[in-house]
């Protein structure tokens, strides 16, 4: 069973950074596409980012544009959300995915493997 685990959430202000990681222990992790969802209370789950197996691709919601980068390191098999400018409809639990292929898709159905999620709050 491929295993993920999100790290890095807490608590900032609007305005703020923060830099979320994902730890997979699947030796095959640098084959497979890689993205970041949210789920805000209330809400369905929502894309937010995803990169190419190799990391030469990437894919971002209109509403994240210019302000999150998605990064991976296969080396280390971790996949990374850099989140700048943070404001508070960004509130949300985060989860990384693993892709059921090689490409970078924005559906939560093109993604098999799951981790169990990491907080985030963006107060004013």
């Amino acid at each position: 069973q491929v295993q993920l685990v999100e790290s890095g959430g807490g608590l900032v202000q609007a305005g703020d950074s923060l830099r979320l990681s994902c730890a997979a222990s699947e030796r095959t992790f640098r084959n497979y596409a890689m993205g970041w969802f949210r789920q805000a209370p209330g809400k369905e789950r929502e894309f937010v980012a995803a990169i190419s197996w190799r990391g030469g691709t990437t894919s971002y919601a209109d509403s994240v544009k210019g302000r999150f980068t998605i990064s991976r390191d296969n080396a280390k098999n971790t996949v990374y959300l850099q989140m700048n400018s943070l404001k508070s409809e960004d509130t949300a639990v985060y989860y990384c995915a693993r892709g059921r292929g090689g490409v970078p898709g924005n559906s939560r159905y093109e993604y098999d493997y799951w981790g169990q999620g990491t907080q985030v709050t963006v107060s004013s």
